[in-house]
């Protein structure tokens, strides 16, 4: 296999390309929105397969959207597009639009202060192709920010991630990231989860066609950051919901249904230790604390299996109803359908 991806003395026109769409989320990013699209089409000069820039305004209430449309009626730069939305939505739901809106083989996205290089995306695309994978995540080894606020967390939270989620990478925050559109397309992003991204597409697709490669990191010249150490509890509470949809989204039965066996068992436990103080022993066990314990535990549990066995026939009724379908079919580019024959046997005169 070739290693033109993986060399970074490699020169853009060696590179192995597709169509290419470039999505950028923005909010309040009025001083750095003209310098993001300079960089990106000098980034991309060489770039050997059409491109295109999608900009995603997420209801910014300042001269973002402006100073973009100022710049595009000047210069008329056809291949930029960018996409208003009603109000501020979040960056998920910001990167979602970009997303649907893309009409590239390959979709990059990354953020819009330039902390990213675009530079860095025609290398990352020529990998994608050429080690036929799914996603190719950024990873900000050499990071320009603040260590206690920053960099400790994100280091905590990208081992956590990793352990719970079953992908190891090195930097889950990082929002340069490649895909291949016909996956990233398959998987619906909601609330904040773009934080989880590689998870969900290891959903759809097996772990080990998801890598990661070095990219730069700037130092933040534009605005100020939107996030801070106040956003920990909210990845911790998304990553309880990535791992239930992970593991029990086609069977929450099992999870809840797991969850009443362990209580039941800790009821019987009780109840049939109280059965054995009150014959063999001759105790009164009336007054006792733990017979009230035994019995809850026991109504929880049931209540933890009923739950499972209504959670199991809405995730059938939502099958069915819908187009969405349990499974993810591999397909690979470049490849075309191909007609199906039958086997048929003649029968004997």
């Amino acid at each position: 296999m070739s290693n033109l991806a993986l060399d970074a003395e490699s020169t853009p026109s060696q590179y192995v390309a597709a169509s290419l769409s470039v999505v950028v989320p923005l909010y309040n990013e009025e001083a750095s929105v003209i310098p993001l699209i300079e960089r990106t089409n000098e980034a991309l000069s060489t770039y050997t397969d059409k491109w295109e820039l999608v900009l995603v305004d997420d209801g910014s209430s300042d001269d973002t959207v402006k100073n973009v449309k100022r710049l595009l009626a000047k210069k008329g730069m056809a291949h930029i597009r960018i996409l208003e939305l009603q109000r501020n939505f979040g960056q998920t739901a910001a990167m979602q639009a970009g997303i649907d809106a893309a009409r590239g083989e390959v979709i990059a996205t990354m953020d819009g202060d330039l902390q990213n290089d675009p530079i860095d995306i025609p290398r990352m695309v020529s990998r994608l192709l050429i080690e036929d994978l799914d996603l190719l995540s950024g990873w900000r080894k050499n990071r320009q920010d603040k260590l206690l606020l920053r960099k400790i967390p994100s280091r905590i939270a990208n081992r956590l991630i990793g352990d719970i989620t079953g992908v190891q990478l090195h930097d889950y925050g990082c929002s340069l990231k490649v895909y291949r559109a016909a996956i990233i397309k398959s998987v619906r992003l909601y609330g904040e989860m773009h934080r989880f991204i590689p998870a969900w597409v290891a959903s759809h697709t097996s772990p080990s066609r998801i890598k990661e490669e070095v990219v730069i990191h700037h130092a933040r010249k534009f605005g100020e950051s939107k996030y801070g150490i106040s956003r920990a509890y909210r990845v911790l509470l998304d990553l309880l919901f990535v791992y239930f949809f992970m593991r029990f989204r086609t069977r929450p039965g099992h999870f809840f249904g797991r969850i009443g066996m362990v209580v039941g068992s800790f009821g019987g436990l009780i109840l049939a230790y109280l059965v054995v103080l009150k014959i063999v022993f001759g105790e009164n066990i009336g007054d006792r604390p733990m017979l009230l314990l035994g019995v809850l535990l026991i109504v929880v549990s049931m209540q933890f299996f009923t739950t499972g066995i209504m959670s199991e026939m809405m995730t059938r009724t939502y099958y069915e109803s819908s187009d969405t379908k349990p499974y993810v079919l591999c397909i690979r580019a470049g490849e075309t359908k191909t007609e199906i024959a039958w086997k048929e046997t003649k029968a004997e005169g």
